[in-house]
């Protein structure tokens, strides 16, 4: 039997269609092996975002080359879609697919055997119109199913390479995403995240439907969901049928990722964002009203260029004001090929490192002011992992997002559990276990 090692780069749009290649090659009769060990085929799965993405996705390249030098090498992903002359030129590859034509990757490959000639399947991104099925029935060690809705991005701010390597914006059919979101529950998933690309651009190239009557879809006809997140959703996308969704469901988890990027409005014009500072916050308002507790992540990017220390204090103020629950927070670092990267008044590296440090600390801070409110409170954990640092604890989180470690058993992993927190704190939140609200774990335990 042959065998097929991955490795992934990047978002969790990546790690999904690595999961979605898989299946493809599992048809084939392939063997799954580990990246570290030898394999007949290689397939790395490699991100554009940064330019040290693409470093990175070079190393692993090369690494797969070292591994075994008479398997076939085939890379795939952002960094092969917007420079596949840089990846054939290193020696070794032997296959190049970018960020659609997936299902030709096999092909390619026997091809590749049959002639021993490096084979540059990327086709132009910008002229693809469609929405390219991949599917995922399960996903290898997952306790959150990750469910792709659609593809590319329309927005083009300043910073961003992203819509050179995945397109324009393309929805997936509504159809298909139900019925891939039933066969992830059959298949023993609790919750599901969606993602893409641009998530809640969902819709915007279809007509009379869009990520709100996807969500209300989602909500109503898949049977045995309990959970459904919303990777990511921009300010501009938050409609009040969203909202409206949000407020009746009882599945669409109170935990929502706006990327803000910038609090600033003379920072968002540069970065070329869609929305304004008060647009962000009455959302946000709206959205705290409707979802009394409701978690807002956020991503922000730090010492974009021409950022004073004025535009930076805006960003901070905006973000205490606001009480977002947790950041991700990014120092600016110039992709080459936008925008951004060509601007003056780039700022220094020791400035952005210490407003990063800033930002860091407040997010630690709002972290641990918002899991203070459930300390002593019964919530919903789906367990995901044991802990590596104390054995028979056990890792999951609460839909509102709040990460809990607890003493259990093996047997819980991606069940609904019923935890109290004892010990409220960031990163973790510690808790004592209740009961498992699964009514099938019941059933086998009365049977027991």
């Amino acid at each position: 039997m042959p065998s097929v090692a991955f490795h992934t780069l990047g978002c969790k749009v990546n790690h999904y269609e690595t999961e979605a290649i898989w299946q493809l090659f599992k048809s084939e009769g392939y063997d799954r092996a580990e990246f570290e060990h030898s394999a007949d085929v290689y397939v790395i799965n490699t991100c554009t975002v940064t330019n040290t993405g693409d470093k990175k996705s070079r190393q692993v390249i090369r690494r797969a080359i070292r591994s075994n030098p008479d398997a076939v090498i085939c890379v795939t992903g952002c960094y092969a879609q917007t420079s596949p002359a840089e990846i054939m030129a290193i020696p070794g590859v032997d296959v190049v697919v970018g960020t659609q034509d997936r299902s030709k990757m096999l092909s390619y490959i026997e091809q590749y055997k049959e002639e021993r000639m490096p084979i540059n399947g990327v086709s132009n991104i910008m002229k693809a119109r469609l929405y390219e099925e991949l599917d995922v029935p399960a996903f290898t060690d997952r306790t959150r199913a990750s469910l792709k809705i659609q593809e590319g991005c329309n927005n083009f701010c300043t910073f961003c390479i992203i819509p050179w390597a995945r397109g324009l914006l393309r929805s997936r059919k509504p159809e298909e995403v139900l019925a891939q979101a039933q066969q992830l529950v059959d298949a023993g998933y609790k919750e599901i995240v969606l993602t893409g690309i641009h998530t809640a651009g969902y819709g915007e190239d279809m007509k009379g439907y869009n990520f709100a009557m996807l969500l209300s879809d989602l909500d109503e006809k898949v049977h045995g969901l309990k959970r459904i997140r919303i990777s990511s959703i921009e300010a501009s996308q938050i409609s009040d049928e969203v909202i409206d969704v949000i407020r009746r469901s009882d599945k669409v988890v109170p935990h929502l990722h706006i990327p803000l990027q910038s609090g600033s409005n003379t920072v968002l014009q540069r970065m070329r964002r869609k929305y304004s500072m008060e647009m962000f916050g009455e959302r946000l308002d709206r959205l705290k009203e409707a979802l009394p507790g409701l978690a807002v992540t956020s991503d922000v990017i730090v010492g974009f260029p021409g950022e004073t220390e004025e535009e930076f204090m805006e960003t901070f103020e905006f973000i205490r004001n606001h009480q977002f629950m947790e950041l991700h927070v990014f120092p600016y670092s110039k992709r080459t090929g936008t925008p951004a990267a060509k601007m003056d008044n780039q700022v220094p590296e020791d400035v952005k490192n210490e407003r990063v440090h800033r930002l860091i600390a407040l997010s630690d801070q709002l972290a641990k002011e918002y899991a203070s409110r459930y300390e002593n409170e019964v919530v919903e954990v789906i367990p995901e992992e044991e802990s590596k640092d104390a054995a028979g604890h056990f890792i999951g989180y609460t839909p509102n997002y709040l990460k809990v470690i607890f003493p259990g058993t093996e047997d819980m992993i991606g069940k609904l559990v019923k935890v109290k927190i004892t010990k409220a704190g960031y990163p973790y939140n510690e808790g004592q276990f209740v009961k498992v609200e699964d009514e099938a774990v019941l059933k086998q335990a009365s049977h027991a």
